[in-house]
């Protein structure tokens, strides 16, 4: 959350679901624990309003490699994401000590193991 309260850079939590990283519209919009969540489509809203906590993202949105790996919280790329048994993950995917970095493909090979470490080491994090 920005401090705005906006959630996730504006996009669209439930759009993540048909494996599209959608900016939502200011228009079309729900709040939910003091957040403010943006979406495509007044259906996407209806969706999340009806069941919230399915759609939204693992570790408050923190990057989900960096809670595993790091026991950190690292910002996220909005586009950077992952669906793991219906649950929604996302990444840091930018520019890095003077190179970039892209923390779904450390992710992608180990990504079993690194659910397991991540959800085991939030409740630390938090």
């Amino acid at each position: 959350m920005d401090d705005d309260g906006l959630a996730i850079g504006g996009y669209d939590v439930v759009a993540y679901f048909s494996n599209n990283a959608v900016k939502g519209d200011e228009g079309i919009t729900a709040k939910y624990k003091n957040a403010t969540y943006q979406f495509s489509s007044k259906a996407n809203r209806d969706l999340f309003q009806k069941s919230p906590t399915k759609y939204l993202p693992q570790f408050d949105g923190y990057c989900a490699w960096g809670i595993a790996t790091k026991e950190a919280k690292y910002p996220i790329n909005p586009e950077t994401f992952d669906i793991v048994d219906g649950k929604l993950y996302l990444f840091f995917n930018g520019p890095f000590n003077g190179g970039s970095f892209n923390s779904m493909e450390p992710w992608n090979a180990e990504t079993t193991i690194l659910i397991a470490a991540a959800h085991k080491k939030w409740s630390g994090v938090k």
